[in-house]
């Protein structure tokens, strides 16, 4: 089983720790962004199939 030589630094370990957790963010407010322009219907981007109700008059 692969051990590693040495320790890894604090430092080294908290740099990627929050070099990870920016990217989560980044991505959740990406995922935000996109599905309140999805709720808002007016993003050019994107085709929406929308069900047209039939009413039984």
């Amino acid at each position: 089983m692969a051990v590693p030589k040495k320790r890894t630094s604090k430092s080294k370990t908290r740099s990627r720790k929050a070099n990870w957790k920016r990217k989560a963010f980044y991505v959740s407010i990406k995922a935000l962004s996109l599905a309140k322009s999805s709720l808002s219907m007016k993003s050019n981007s994107y085709v929406y199939y929308v069900s047209e109700k039939l009413t039984n008059d």
